[in-house]
């Protein structure tokens, strides 16, 4: 800073206009730089993430984890996913907790590697692996659910096949696999696709069906919708404890639904599925848009 000795007020104007040459040349470096940052942008825009999502889709998520546990699919554990409307590259998964607490503010984004996009310090599930595998095998599911189901966990431990046994159940009538962790995970894991590897034998197992058993621990179930994938978690979930029932009372004698019959009725209730999702909603308290 120049000085004049005996000149206080020529030392004042000196220092202002160096301050203000400074914050001028500061002004233009930030200018700059925000510049360079918008033609970064526009180079590569910014993918779509959990808030770019359909709002009606992110509701139905919301839905079906209330639904699904208020139907006993679903207690404590076990989640449901959906594929990202905007980029089939992504899905959404609320985060760890308890599915019939899950909001709109718990979703989370992820990649199919399962990484979340923006985390946010929330905790992710840990068989998130389930649901990014699926998708990464199978372009045409949408939804994803795995559950513990009570009724279903026997078939996957009894030798027991699990067949269409009334007509909600006809899309089991595609057949549904076993899929046995040891298998891909030797004789020692805790029974949980907690990796890639995992989830990608799962995916494998599953192949196109609609359903596939996990020994042991409980199903996964896969639709073209939410709502769809929800309808089959529930009468898969019907049907195997209708089964169970049937089998005590006649054995071998228990007379299930053919292949024709159980594409047949899986054709027409694939039409009708918002009826009971309505009913669903309002039996879990969910609210209306």
């Amino acid at each position: 800073m120049s000085s004049v000795p005996g000149s206080t007020g020529l030392t004042i104007a000196t220092s202002s206009m160096q301050d203000l040459r400074f914050g001028r040349q500061s002004m233009l470096r930030n200018l700059v730089t925000e510049l360079i940052g918008v033609v970064l942008a526009m180079g590569h825009p910014a993918a779509p993430s959990a808030s770019s999502a359909d709002g009606e889709l992110i509701e139905d998520l919301v839905a079906a984890n209330r639904i699904l546990a208020d139907q006993g699919v679903l207690d404590g554990f076990g989640h449901v996913s959906a594929r990202h409307d905007k980029d089939p590259s992504r899905f959404l998964l609320a985060r760890s907790m308890a599915p019939a607490l899950v909001t709109t503010a718990d979703i989370m984004e992820f990649d199919l590697d399962g990484n979340p996009i923006d985390a946010r310090g929330r905790t992710a599930y840990l068989e998130r692996f389930i649901h990014s595998e699926i998708y990464k095998a199978n372009p045409e599911v949408r939804a994803i659910v795995h559950s513990h189901s009570p009724a279903v966990i026997p078939f996957g431990v009894a030798g027991v096949p699990l067949q269409p046994i009334f007509h909600l159940g006809g899309f089991l009538g595609a057949g549904v696999p076993l899929f046995e962790i040891r298998t891909a995970g030797g004789p020692a894991t805790d029974m949980l696709i907690r990796n890639p590897e995992l989830g990608g034998a799962l995916a494998m197992t599953l192949g196109s069906a609609p359903v596939a058993l996990m020994r042991g621990h409980g199903d996964v179930v896969v639709g073209r919708s939410i709502r769809e994938a929800v309808f089959r978690a529930i009468y898969t979930e019907v049907n195997a404890r209708l089964t169970s029932e049937a089998l005590r009372l006649g054995g071998e004698k228990v007379v299930f639904l053919n292949e024709e019959e159980a594409k047949a009725a899986a054709e027409t209730n694939s039409a009708q599925i918002g009826r009971p999702w309505e009913l669903w909603k309002t039996k879990a308290r969910v609210q209306p848009r």
